[in-house]
């Protein structure tokens, strides 16, 4: 968990205050940690500390297809938001992988609150969210196709939600789950990637995406 700059921030003794009230709890592949609508207060609820395997943050349109909106590593906590305002859990958190999930009930984590340190990074945990929401925003609002494309993978290179300071040449991530973060088709996708890689900006690959050139992809993305 010491690797996820959220945690890393947070003095050691609201580090392990939070880790000393999480319960371990496993999970296999495909199980739902939580499901949208789910109250706050349900079997198991709580909020959530990744320490293995990987989870995608989604939701179901009205038409039934899935849009993701974060994919999970570990290191990265999340659930905070119902057990701030009491409200039901606004998206479905579901298991890529087997998990090692730690579990810090509603009833400690309203107790760690009461610490100014520990109220502060859920703060700055929230604003960083609000800060993403926005960007992916702006990108369906303002950008083409290709630029958020560019955008998203570079994104996914810092560990999506984790957001590292490092990238990664490797981004393993199968295309349709790509499409489903992008919300467009999995053919109109794969075209926009074919392209990037003619010009040798990113290599595919099954299951990966490797990102030849992050000059080249930040100039796509307009971040350069």
């Amino acid at each position: 968990m010491e690797a996820n700059p959220w945690f890393a921030s947070m003095p050691r003794a609201q580090r392990e205050g939070l880790l000393g009230a999480a319960d371990l709890v496993h999970l296999r592949r495909g199980a739902m940690v939580f499901r949208q609508g789910d109250p706050v207060r349900s079997a198991g609820s709580g909020f959530f500390g990744l320490a293995a395997g990987t989870i995608k943050i989604s939701t179901l349109r009205q038409d039934g297809r899935e849009a993701i909106l974060a994919v999970l590593e570990p290191g990265n906590w999340f659930g905070e938001i119902s057990l701030i305002d009491g409200s039901p859990r606004t998206h479905d958190a579901t298991a890529l992988s087997a998990l090692d999930v730690l579990v810090v009930p509603p009833e400690a984590f309203a107790q760690q609150m009461q610490g100014g340190a520990f109220a502060h990074a859920i703060a700055a945990l929230l604003a960083a969210r609000v800060r993403a929401l926005y960007g992916l925003m702006e990108d369906a609002t303002l950008r083409g196709l290709r630029a958020r494309i560019a955008r998203r993978l570079l994104s996914l290179a810092r560990g999506d939600a984790t957001q590292s300071a490092q990238f990664r040449q490797c981004v393993s991530l199968p295309q349709e789950a790509l499409a489903m973060m992008l919300g467009v088709t999995r053919q109109t996708l794969s075209k926009e990637l074919n392209a990037l890689a003619e010009e040798k900006v990113i290599a595919l690959g099954y299951g990966r995406i490797e990102l030849l050139s992050l000059d080249a992809l930040q100039r796509v993305g307009g971040t350069a």
